[in-house]
């Protein structure tokens, strides 16, 4: 190796063997420290389905717990109270401490959802370290206002910090979602009681833990592990929750805004499913690189995204080709042990989603659809819920695989004949989370994106951006926004103070 060359960190890690050795939490963190909780549950590898550990998991009385703690830490403790430059100090101390433990998060990440190994670390984990830094140095650069007034009069607008915060978060990305949601509602002065989803519940407690390292006050922090229906609801109804962020399906989302309406109003922002329409062109720069792109976009995580690009729009005059591509495209994507530097796809999260993917394109192809490739289990001889890379064609308007969010490398190619079909077909989904389209047109580029209802759409490209943006959806996708400044605003409350001075 030449003085040049830096050293691949996933390369050079025995990634099974360091999976013999990790230290696997195995309690609930509340109040600064790890704790029991009312009972435990079996956490399983994603990866072969072999024993992690058996998990505190909580009820309501630790949901109670765990929200005292909250309130505590916001309503007497120092933190809403510290300089936001303070906070921010402390955050960028966070987000130093989670690069360092970036091995060992990752592996969590990876055995307990089943993510690649390349990408916990050099993905997920990025995506945290970055999130915990931005938010660390836009805490002291948001201002108050002062309005124009009489002479003798003073108007301030201030944004206060809201309260406590509970963070309900899916499995599919257990600390990038997370890391949106507990960083700016932290750098807003507010304190979080964090739900883990059910079948991710390990990185985000050992982060927590070092978050407290960093120098998070007790209590400011909390990571529960629970069932939604058990934890998930207590938080929803608990009068002493300020505001609720949720990421996950539209039916829980709706039970969330069910339990704010029954108990203290607190506010709800919601980012729900999706079922992204992602559009090609005759005049595509690069068809080969829109369709190995659109392989990407499905086949990333398993198709484990709530932007996975689900459906393929494709022009007429360039669908064999593209479909031909992609069907090439995929045979690269065979499912493979996510421990392995150079796998790209791994398991499904576990074998009850393993079978909702199935049925899911069991049921297209009973309504009509043709099955081109896929479809199958493999690998099951490992313990782990591997399946094939699946595309399907000649889906009828209708066909669930079309209208549902299937949540797994599960791709639906539908084929127009020009521009406002296309438009047409795109919008033809309760959901409207994000969309691609691909075109050399500029003006067809700004024309097409307007009427995409869309959070996001993106142009010759897919996933791309930054924390300097927002995400979030309209219709059943929810209308909560992360990232960006913008996501503070859900932490705060405008506060005016008038002043009469004579």
């Amino acid at each position: 190796m030449t003085a040049l060359q830096v050293e691949d960190p996933v390369e050079a890690t025995d990634w099974p063997a360091l999976a013999a050795e990790v230290a696997v939490p195995a309690g609930v963190f509340v109040a600064g420290a790890p704790r029991e909780a009312a009972g435990t549950r079996p956490v399983r590898s994603a990866r072969d389905g072999s024993l992690l550990t058996e998990l505190a998991w909580a009820d309501e009385h630790d949901a109670d717990q765990a929200v005292a703690a909250a309130r505590q830490a916001f309503d007497h403790g120092p933190w809403p109270r510290l300089h936001p430059r303070e906070r921010g100090e402390i955050l960028q101390r966070f987000a130093a401490l989670v690069d360092a433990h970036r091995a060992e998060l990752a592996l969590l990440v990876s055995l307990e959802m089943g993510k690649p190994i390349r990408q916990a670390h050099d993905i997920e984990l990025r995506a945290l370290v970055r999130t915990l830094r931005f938010y660390g140095e836009l805490a002291d650069k948001d201002h108050g206002e002062v309005a124009p007034t009489a002479e003798g009069e003073l108007a301030l607008v201030t944004r206060e910090p809201a309260g406590v915060v509970a963070a309900v978060v899916p499995w599919n990305f257990p600390l990038t979602l997370a890391g949106w949601k507990f960083a700016p509602a932290l750098a807003a002065g507010c304190a979080v009681v964090l739900k883990t989803a059910e079948r991710s519940p390990l990185s985000m407690q050992r982060v927590a833990a070092l978050g407290v390292e960093a120098g998070l006050p007790p209590g400011v922090l909390n990571v529960l592990s629970g069932d939604g229906a058990v934890v998930g609801r207590r938080l929803g109804e608990h009068s002493g929750v300020d505001v609720l962020t949720f990421t996950g399906s539209t039916e829980v989302g709706r039970h969330f805004l069910r339990y704010a309406a029954d108990s203290n109003l607190k506010r709800v922002y919601l980012e729900l499913g999706g079922k992204s329409p992602n559009i090609v062109l005759p005049d595509a720069p690069g068809l080969d690189a829109a369709a190995d792109t659109a392989a990407w976009a499905i086949f990333f995580n398993s198709g484990q995204m709530c932007t996975a690009g689900s459906r393929l729009v494709v022009h007429r005059d360039v669908a064999d080709r593209v479909l031909d591509r992609v069907l090439a495209t995929a045979s690269g994507w065979f499912p493979a042990d996510p421990l392995l530097p150079d796998t790209k796809m791994g398991p499904l999260v576990d074998a009850a989603h393993l079978d909702r993917v199935r049925t899911a394109v069991r049921r297209g192809v009973e309504q009509g659809a043709r099955l081109v490739t896929g479809g199958e289990q493999v690998l099951a001889e490992t313990g782990g819920s591997y399946l094939e890379p699946t595309v399907l064609t000649g889906c009828a308007p209708g066909n669930p695989v079309l209208r549902e969010e299937i949540f797994g490398p599960v791709l639906a190619v539908q084929v127009v004949d020009g521009e406002e079909e296309a438009i047409r077909v795109a919008g033809d989904t309760p959901y409207g989370l994000a969309a691609a389209l691909w075109t050399a047109d500029l003006g067809a580029a700004h024309r097409i994106s307007r009427r995409l209802r869309a959070g996001t759409v993106w142009v010759n490209c897919y996933e791309e951006g930054d924390l300097s943006v927002p995400f979030g959806g309209v219709k059943l996708s929810g209308f909560g926004r992360d990232k960006s400044r913008h996501a503070l605003d859900e932490y705060r409350d405008l506060k005016t103070t008038w002043i009469h001075h004579g």
